[in-house]
């Protein structure tokens, strides 16, 4: 499903080249559930802007199924990541004027979907949240912003699910279940990549790649 071949990234601060990736490889399967782990400044965050499509490597190669993402345009990668690709983040990144349902129809509203309004509830139904589809992100609770960002990622039936730092604004409990709902998704077949810098988190993970310096240092299957 996914392929990375000696991917790097350099940026370019104050006239200064600093290199957040360095030729990084490996490969996701589909069904995978993947964590990415290491300390701020590993490039971990990089990595996970170039896998989603919002931003473009500086050498190297990534396939995303039979797609080579470099050879792509912006309107091109902005259809990738509207169909192809999740996103969940730490912050929720809901529109605070747009109930549940609406947040969660949003990607179907983008490529024109006419059943849009059905799927979303399916979507929200999945993660628990039919009775609060009506709410909107300052009627609900942490753990169910969160809920509808799950929503809102899978209502598309994307290849891929990518979630940076997911339970970063949530208690541990409510992180917990969040967590549970991703290992439900991936049991189910959903291919999940996931940042984290928590181990506790990462053990939901059957396979964790440990980053440092822009390099991989570790890459091992867990016993589930």
């Amino acid at each position: 499903m996914i392929e990375v071949e000696n991917l790097s990234k350099i940026y370019e601060l104050d006239g200064q080249k600093v290199a957040a990736l360095k030729g990084v490889s490996f490969r996701v399967k589909k069904g995978e559930f993947v964590a990415i782990m290491g300390p701020s400044g590993s490039g971990k965050s990089t990595l996970m802007n170039l896998l989603g499509c919002l931003d473009l490597p500086s050498s190297g190669t990534y396939r995303l199924g039979d797609i080579d993402v470099r050879t792509l345009n912006s309107d091109q990668l902005a259809e990738v990541r509207n169909r192809q690709i999740g996103f969940v983040f730490q912050s929720f990144n809901l529109l605070n004027r747009s109930s549940a349902l609406e947040n969660t129809e949003l990607p179907l509203l983008y490529n024109g979907t006419s059943d849009s309004k059905s799927l979303a509830r399916d979507a929200l139904a999945k993660v628990g949240l039919a009775a609060r589809a009506k709410h909107k992100p300052n009627e609900l609770s942490g753990g169910e912003k969160q809920r509808v960002a799950i929503a809102r990622a899978i209502v598309n039936h994307p290849a891929i699910i990518l979630a940076d730092e997911p339970t970063g604004n949530l208690d541990s409990k409510t992180g917990e279940e969040i967590l549970k709902i991703f290992s439900r998704l991936n049991r189910e077949g959903t291919t999940l990549i996931l940042v984290t810098h928590e181990q506790a988190v990462a053990q939901y993970a059957r396979r964790v790649i440990h980053m440092r310096d822009g390099l991989i240092v570790s890459d091992s299957a867990r016993e589930m």
